[in-house]
This record gives C-alpha cells, sequence and structure tokens, in this order.
C-alpha cells in the first residue's frame, strides 16, 4: 500500500460520463491522488483492473451491463489487493451492507462533499474502511441477536436492486431498458423476489420496501 509521499492511482467506473468527468476534476485539485483510468460498464471496469496497476477503484453500483456488485465480486477475486469503494445515489445503509459483505472498502453516496470522497480515497488505501455514521447504524443493527433477518436480506443482488426499482415506480419494461436485460429475466427476478418475501404483487413490494426504508 502507497505511503503518504506516494501518488495514489484511481480508476474510474460509471456509466455516466459527467460524472466521470466531475470525479476526475475533484481528484485533479489534489497532489496525492492522480486518476490510471476510467471505464464506462462493468466489462469495461473489470479490463480496466486486469491492465492497470492501481490502488483503488471508484465503482458505481448501477451500470447498463453488469450490477457493481458483481463487477466488486469478479474484481476482489482477481486482485484482492485493490481496495473498492462503492459510488451509488442509492440509500446509503441497504447496499453498503451488501458491498461491504461481498469486499469493498467503502461505500459514498454521489452527493457527498468532494473533500468526504478524497478523505474516503485516503483512508481505504491505508487499509482501512470507510464507513458512514448511517452505515455504522445500520451494521449495529445487524448484529442484534435478537432481531430475524429481515426477508430482503435473503434476495440475489438482482432480485434486490428489481425490488427497489419496482418500490421506485418503474415498470418491468423500463427496468429491462435500463439494466439492458430482457422483460423476461426481470419478470422471473420479479416472481422470485414475491416468492421469497411470501408478497402478492407490486403495491405489497413497494409497501414493505416504504416500511423498511429501502427507498426513498
Amino acid at each position: 500500500m502507497p505511503t503518504t509521499n506516494k501518488m495514489i492511482k484511481i480508476l474510474i467506473a460509471d456509466d455516466h460520463a459527467i460524472v466521470r468527468e466531475g470525479l476526475k476534476q475533484i481528484l485533479a485539485d489534489t497532489d496525492d491522488i492522480v486518476v490510471a483510468g476510467d471505464a464506462q460498464n462493468g466489462q469495461e471496469a473489470v479490463q480496466l483492473v486486469r491492465k492497470t496497476e492501481a490502488h483503488v477503484l471508484l465503482l458505481d453500483i448501477s451500470m447498463p451491463d453488469r450490477s457493481g456488485l458483481e463487477v466488486l465480486k469478479q474484481v476482489k477475486k482477481e486482485k484482492p489487493g485493490i481496495a473498492i469503494l462503492m459510488l451509488s445515489m442509492h440509500r446509503e445503509d441497504q447496499y453498503a451492507l451488501r458491498s461491504l459483505k461481498a469486499g469493498a472498502s467503502g461505500y459514498l453516496n454521489k452527493q457527498s462533499a468532494p473533500a468526504e470522497l478524497v478523505n474516503a480515497i485516503r483512508l481505504v488505501v491505508s487499509g482501512k474502511k470507510y464507513i458512514t455514521p448511517e452505515v455504522a447504524q445500520a451494521m449495529a443493527n445487524q448484529l442484534d441477536t435478537d432481531q430475524e433477518i429481515p426477508p430482503h436480506e435473503t434476495l440475489s443482488d438482482r432480485e434486490y436492486q428489481t425490488l427497489t426499482m419496482i418500490a421506485s415506480g418503474k415498470a418491468v419494461s423500463d427496468i429491462a431498458t435500463e439494466l439492458v436485460l430482457s422483460v423476461k429475466t426481470i419478470s422471473m427476478y420479479r416472481s422470485r423476489l414475491l416468492q421469497k418475501m411470501k408478497l402478492k404483487n407490486n403495491a405489497e413490494l413497494t409497501h414493505y420496501a416504504i416500511k423498511n426504508q429501502l427507498v426513498d
């Protein structure tokens, strides 16, 4: 791991060009961090990590071809030494816990201040975890041994993603378009998650998601 007097090499993976450029601009103002490359989808991110030596990967959790969680797991399998900071517009607690369990070094909301991003990068490079107070509280709640595992925790990453998108008011066809998957595949995820959670329809699903603060 680099020390404070060495340059920290960063890779950025996000499907929005304006986000990638914004991150580059923020990091350009630091004297110890340099962006060594960027990718616009999951597959590019994996290939970039394979060919580029870097200390940290800034990885968007929602990308068109593969979910950030899938990319996270593959990258950690191939390059366990790289620190991965997940970026997202989603509520922090649920996706953050999934990310940390899958090997991420931290989870950062895209609305965070530039200084927070820089501090998070420097922290994970030192081998530590970047955890916000909200995430710390969610983790503490899970340590309560008297608390049963909530139904949504039994879902796969794709099923959970489908759950939050449906609860946000998106139709199956819209979700399929956004994730670049077939309507049939998204319908399958929907059927599975309803079965696992013992719910009957989208209305019950949405009520559950709001009640458990899985969506804003």
